[in-house]
C-alpha cells in the first residue's frame, strides 16, 4: 500500500486535533474528487513499518484526539489489508482516542456479503468508530455541511450499528459550524 500524504495537526477532518493519513488508490474516481491525484495506488510513498511508527509517534501527543483515514480509498480491498496492521496497533496503544474513516463505499458495501468485503474487513470495522460514506456527488456539494462534502453522505456511528444490526447515524455535530 502507498500513501499520498500525512498530517499531523488536522482539524478539518473528525472532532478535535487528528492525524490524518491519506492512502493512495481510489476507483471511484468521483467528478471534482479534492485528491484526484491519490486515485493512482502507485501515487506518493510505499506504506512501511518506519511510516506506521512515525504515525503512532504524533498520536501520542496529549492534544491529539485521534487518527482519520482518507484516500484515495482507504476501504479498496488491497488497502484494507494494508491498514490493518496500523488500527491494531493504535486500538492497543490509545484504548481513548478514535479512528475516523472516510470513504466512496457505503456501509452496506462493507459489512458480510457487501461488495468489498474481505476477510479482515469484520476486524477493521471493529476499530473504527465513525464512518462516513458514500461517494462525493459534485451536484450534492454543500459546504456548510460538517464533515462530510456531499448531501448523499452520511456520518455513522459504526459500533453502534454494528452492535444494533441497522445503521446509526452519529448525531454529535458541532454547533455554529
Amino acid at each position: 500500500m502507498n500513501y499520498a500524504a500525512i498530517k499531523k495537526f488536522d482539524i478539518a477532518n473528525g472532532t478535535g486535533v487528528r492525524v490524518s493519513l491519506f492512502v493512495s488508490g481510489c476507483t471511484h474516481h468521483c467528478k471534482d474528487c479534492f485528491n484526484e491525484q491519490a486515485w493512482d495506488f502507485n501515487y506518493g510513498e510505499e506504506f512501511n513499518e518506519d511510516v506506521m511508527n512515525d504515525i503512532l509517534q504524533a498520536l501520542s501527543l496529549d492534544p491529539i484526539s485521534g487518527l482519520s483515514l482518507l484516500g484515495g480509498e482507504p476501504m479498496e480491498p488491497d488497502n484494507q489489508i494494508g491498514l490493518l496492521p496500523l488500527l491494531r496497533k493504535f486500538h492497543d496503544a490509545f484504548p481513548n482516542k478514535d479512528v475516523w474513516c472516510y470513504t466512496g463505499y457505503l456501509f452496506e458495501d462493507l459489512i458480510e456479503s457487501g461488495k468489498v468485503h474481505t476477510q479482515v474487513t469484520d476486524e477493521l470495522l471493529s476499530y473504527i468508530d465513525i464512518l462516513v460514506d458514500g461517494p462525493f456527488v459534485a451536484e450534492k456539494k454543500n459546504i456548510r455541511l460538517q464533515f462530510r462534502g456531499s448531501e448523499n453522505q452520511r456520518i455513522i456511528d459504526v459500533q453502534n450499528s454494528l452492535k444494533n444490526k441497522r445503521i446509526i447515524l452519529w448525531d454529535k455535530l458541532i454547533e455554529g459550524r
